[in-house]
């Protein structure tokens, strides 16, 4: 019965019964100690009866919805709504549950605030104080937040939130109290993860492309192996280049015509030959006729082409139907 079992057996038999590529995805987001661990328990199910199988998947509906109502209105307002759903014990159950991730989660209230007004309340302070904030954001917030700020503010934070790393409780704490009073104090017991390489990435890939271009020559002057260890991880429409033919063709597939008419004529040779490659002679040919004929365009328009290109193109990655390779240690198997 799944009353019986662990958190690692819970979670290897719902990754089985999700399949390999929903599991995949999963994955991803996992750290790899996290992985042996789900992987050595996986190979140990031989056989999963159908009522673990189903207690298990149902448990894990209600920790969904669980979660849902407390990004809506909080943690009593998800208790609320629990006890009368499914019952005071059923409730406590799920809440107890979730209780420790709930502890892993600092600035709970201030993710579901606004950016727009979060900016208000930013402004002001120290740029350290803006990337530890920005560090615990959801990526498109905090590119919008990156975004609002002043082009000198803006690389410096980024710097700051790159170079992050764990932060005390008691830090988190107080600049909880000052963002907002009315939250209630979830800090963790022990020390938070905060910043790093990939929070920058995540949070540039959405940030609008004026910003992104003043952030990157920034720290390219300001830290040259810093804005390289980024510009690794992140993919820019000129990376169309390290596809490979059927990468490029399946994003051609997906693109508006107009759009990467618009996108090529900022971009150099190099990637217009990729792209042309990569199409027929007569799609190629009237690709160089819409170029032709559009004469001059705004800078602006360009980048716009771009970035909804590099978004697609993002798509297909997450979703498993091309891989970009970024060099390193980032080999390819084929």
């Amino acid at each position: 019965m799944a009353q019986d079992l662990n958190g690692i057996q819970k979670a290897a038999i719902l990754l089985i019964t999700l399949g390999t590529e929903h599991s995949a995805r999963v994955v991803q987001h996992l750290s790899d100690p996290e992985i042996e661990q789900l992987t050595l328990e996986m190979a140990n199910i031989r056989k999963i009866a159908p009522e673990s199988r189903n207690q298990v998947i149902e448990e894990f509906h209600q920790m969904c919805i669980a979660n849902d109502y407390i990004a809506q209105g909080g943690i009593e307002y998800a208790r609320d709504v629990l006890e009368r759903a499914l019952g005071e014990q059923k409730a406590f159950e799920i809440i107890t549950r979730l209780s420790s991730s709930l502890k892993m989660r600092p600035f709970d209230m201030v993710r579901r605030t606004d950016p727009k007004q979060l900016l208000t309340f930013i402004q002001g302070e120290h740029p350290q104080t803006i990337s530890l904030i920005m560090s615990h954001l959801p990526p498109d917030k905090s590119a919008i937040l990156i975004s609002s700020l002043t082009p000198e503010r803006q690389a410096d934070v980024t710097k700051r939130m790159a170079l992050m790393g764990r932060t005390s409780p008691d830090v988190l704490k107080e600049i909880e109290k000052v963002l907002e009073r009315k939250i209630s104090s979830l800090a963790p017991q022990d020390y938070s993860s905060s910043g790093g390489i990939q929070s920058v990435v995540d949070m540039l890939n959405r940030a609008d492309p004026g910003t992104l271009k003043n952030v990157m020559d920034t720290l390219e002057m300001d830290d040259p192996d810093l804005a390289e260890q980024i510009k690794r991880q992140m993919f820019v429409f000129e990376d169309i280049v390290i596809l490979d033919d059927r990468g490029v063709q399946l994003v051609l597939r997906e693109v508006e015509t107009k759009d990467l008419a618009l996108a090529l004529k900022g971009s150099n040779p190099e990637v217009s030959q990729k792209v042309q490659s990569n199409m027929s002679a007569r799609a190629a040919q009237m690709l160089k006729e819409d170029m032709e004929f559009m004469g001059p365009v705004r800078l602006r328009d360009v980048e716009d082409a771009q970035q909804r290109i590099v978004k697609v193109i993002r798509k297909l990655e997450e979703s498993g139907a091309i891989v970009i390779s970024r060099g390193g240690s980032d080999e390819i198997i084929y």
